[in-house]
Order: structure tokens, then C-alpha cells, then sequence
């Protein structure tokens, strides 16, 4: 017996958000899009109406008010954006408990069961269709399938406000003509890739051969051609299930270039901080230091390095990555953007091997400091104690209360 598998997509969730709070935004061209003083001028997401002007996300604020001279940019509000998202898991939750959240605005739905109870996949899809619109005022659109990949295309297939079902007796008739694009894995480079071995439909894609896809795109190859024929048998997650995190980083555009070491240095000492503190609540520490680095050209490059021990320590995470830093760039340009990540976690109880010739009290020191600041600053605020350095203008964005959530990865 097949599984029921539905997909549900808030409709342009942030700026439907944003519409619904605000009557006076219905019916006008409105995005959500970040600031040009900080540097951060794209869109993040945008109405019907902007949609239909030729706005695009990601694209930068100049661009889109040029298609759209009467566009709205409204600010974003993340709390505001995962307020609404557990409101939508709440009334999926009343289905199932098998709910896997793919974003804020996503999510994957196993419905097998509840059949049984509430009929259909497409009757419960439209159920939770009219549900939403009814309580929360924002409309989703609904994939119905036998597999998840199939469910995320389906409510790709048909927006706003809309359900489309892809049985498995019907499903080469109704996407294999579909662009490769449109299937969950096939990015921009892997499209370009795929179109240039003659390779541009779902179609294509599923009459190729599975041993070239893996020749000239690995893993990521293979299975698309499993996606592409149906045969995904991925399952959708109970939703108490908390997926263990294989690293944890913070990254921001500055608000200007940085333009010397020392300013570098104050970059990520303040990000570290951040990474410290998360570590510290999921009580993992890193094992090594990724530092991820954007030049003024848009460049990107990215090293990693292990430390001497396992730690929490902001300093120590900062100190590490600062090191890569000044090993490895060559400032041929100025830093626009510069992220710190701690990665090779575990967790924080974990017995390390230790160095004849590490200073492992100068390490259990910087900890208890680490924990004295930590406490301080859950009781008086994030500015009540901080390095002398970061006084000074360290070009960085005011900081606002934003929740960013990744997509979760696909499980077998």
C-alpha cells in the first residue's frame, strides 16, 4: 500500500504575513526585503500582485523597484514569520504527528493513517487548505503523493491557494515534462550541468542512465534519478524528533568593507560569541573551526582547521578562525561578509584525548570566564559585559530580533 504524503506551502509566506497584519498592503505590490544602509538590499519574499510585475526573490531592491517603480519594501519580522509557522504546525498536528518541517513555510505531512479518520489525502489537503485560510488568514498550497519528493512538487505546480494530487499511476504523464529545475535537489549549477549533457526535462532525467548521473555529479546524481522515477522512500519525521546539529555559525554582511586585520578580529570575536552560546545551550562543543570569507567582489572562500581541544569558548573559537584568516587570505580585496562556524561537534561531556604539551589549564580557565560571562548576560542583557575592543565601531549591523530556521535535510 502506498503512503499519503502531502506537502504544505505557505503561499509567500513573509509577505502574506505582512499583507494579513497590515490591510492597508492588500492588493498593492509588497516585498519583504532587508535594509540597503546594512547591506543586505534583496528580496526575501514578495506578493502576488509584485510576482506578477516580474519581481523575483533574491534579487536586490534596485532591480526589483525598477520592474515595479510602485513596489512596497516593507522591513522583515522573523519573529513574527515563526509565530505564524507553528500556528500552521498546530493545525497539521491535528492530523498527524508525523509533521517534518522544511523551513518556516514548509512542510512535509505523512497522512497514511489518518485516512482512516479524515478521509483522503486530497480531502484532508483541502481540509487544512480552508483551515488555515479560516484561522490564520494566509493561503498554502498542497502536494498530494506517495513520496515526499513527488508532495513538494505538486504544491509547486499550483499556487496560490490550491491542492494538486500526483498518483503513482499518473505521475510520468503529469511532471516528466516538467524543467529538471523544478525537482527538489536540481540547484542552479547542477540545472546548468544537466542541461549541458542534453539533460532538461524531469523526463530526461529519469530515462538517463543512473551510472553517468553518478559519474559526472556523485551522490547527488544518483539520486536524482531515484527522485525522478518515483522510487524516493524517504520518511517523513515524527515531529518531537530533534535532528542533531552538525554545526553551529553565525555570518553577517557588515556594514561596511573591512579593511584591516584588526577590524577582521573584532568581526569575529562578536560572532563567536553568539556561537559560544549556542554551543553551550545544545551542550556540544566543536572539535574544529570554519571561517567562510566574501571579498568585496563576491568572492567566497572558506577554511577549516581542528583545535587543540574540544571547547565552548568563544575566545578560543575566535582565536582559531582569526588564525585562518590571516594564514590564508590575501587581501587582494576588502571583506564584505564574514562568517565563524563551529563544526566536528559533540557533546560537551565527551572525554577528550589530552596534549603532553597543550595548556589544558589555560583551557579550563578561559571556560569558567566563558560560563561567568554566559550567566551575566542571561541576567542583565547581551551589552552588560563585553571585550574591551568591541567598544569601538566594529561595522557590524544593528542587530535585530531575527530567527532564521534551515531547511531540515532529507533522512532515509
Amino acid at each position: 500500500m502506498d503512503r499519503v504524503i502531502l506537502h504544505s506551502d505557505l503561499n509567500a509566506c513573509y509577505a502574506s504575513i505582512e499583507c494579513m497584519l497590515d490591510p492597508s498592503l492588500r492588493g498593492k505590490p509588497v516585498a519583504v526585503g532587508g535594509s540597503e544602509e546594512s547591506r543586505h538590499g534583496i528580496i526575501l519574499a514578495k506578493s502576488q500582485e509584485a510576482k506578477e510585475c516580474g519581481v523575483k526573490t533574491g534579487e536586490t531592491l534596485w532591480q526589483a523597484k525598477l520592474k515595479c517603480p510602485d513596489l512596497i519594501i516593507v522591513s522583515p519580522h522573523f519573529d513574527r514569520y515563526s509565530r505564524f509557522s507553528r500556528y500552521a504546525h498546530e493545525i497539521y498536528l491535528r492530523y498527524t504527528d508525523l509533521v517534518e518541517p522544511f523551513g518556516l513555510d514548509e512542510c512535509w505531512l505523512d497522512v497514511t493513517d489518518s485516512t482512516r479518520f479524515f478521509g483522503s489525502g486530497e480531502k484532508i489537503a483541502n481540509e487544512i487548505r480552508e483551515t488555515v485560510k479560516r484561522e490564520l488568514g494566509l493561503t498554502v498550497s498542497v502536494g498530494v503523493s506517495f513520496n515526499k519528493i513527488f508532495a513538494k512538487l505538486g504544491s509547486d505546480m499550483k499556487k496560490p491557494d490550491a491542492v494538486t494530487c500526483i498518483g503513482r499511476d499518473e505521475f510520468k504523464e503529469k511532471i516528466w515534462r516538467l524543467p529538471a529545475a523544478d525537482l527538489l535537489g536540481v540547484g542552479r549549477s547542477t540545472a546548468k550541468r544537466l542541461e549541458s549533457v542534453g539533460i532538461i526535462t524531469i523526463g530526461d532525467l529519469a530515462r538517463a542512465d543512473a551510472a553517468f548521473l553518478r559519474k559526472i555529479l556523485g551522490k547527488c546524481g544518483a539520486d536524482l534519478w531515484v527522485y525522478a522515477n518515483g522510487l524516493d522512500s524517504s520518511r517523513v519525521k515524527h515531529y518531537d524528533l530533534a535532528i542533531p546539529a552538525k554545526s553551529i555559525g553565525h555570518g553577517i554582511t557588515c556594514s561596511a568593507d573591512l579593511v584591516s586585520a584588526d577590524e577582521v578580529w573584532k568581526v569575529m570575536l562578536e560572532l563567536s560569541q553568539d556561537v559560544s552560546k549556542r554551543l553551550k545551550e545544545s551542550k556540544l562543543s566543536a572539535k574544529s573551526v570554519q571561517i567562510g570569507i566574501k571579498d568585496n567582489q563576491l568572492a567566497t572562500r572558506q577554511f577549516q582547521a581542528p583545535l587543540p581541544l574540544a571547547t565552548q569558548s568563544a575566545l578560543e573559537i575566535a582565536a582559531e578562525g582569526f588564525r585562518l584568516f590571516n594564514e590564508n587570505y590575501d587581501w587582494k580585496h576588502n571583506v564584505r561578509a564574514v562568517t565563524v562556524r563551529a563544526i566536528e561537534l559533540q557533546s560537551e561531556d565527551t572525554p577528550d584525548q589530552l596534549d603532553l604539551f597543550g595548556n589544558t589549564q589555560k583551557h579550563d580557565r578561559q571556560e569558567k570566564i566563558d560560563n561567568t560571562v554566559i550567566d551575566i548576560r542571561r541576567r542583565f542583557g547581551d551589552k552588560a559585559i563585553f571585550n574591551c575592543c568591541l567598544m569601538t565601531e566594529k561595522k557590524i549591523p544593528h542587530k535585530e530580533n531575527e530567527i532564521s530556521v534551515l531547511p531540515s535535510p532529507m533522512f532515509k
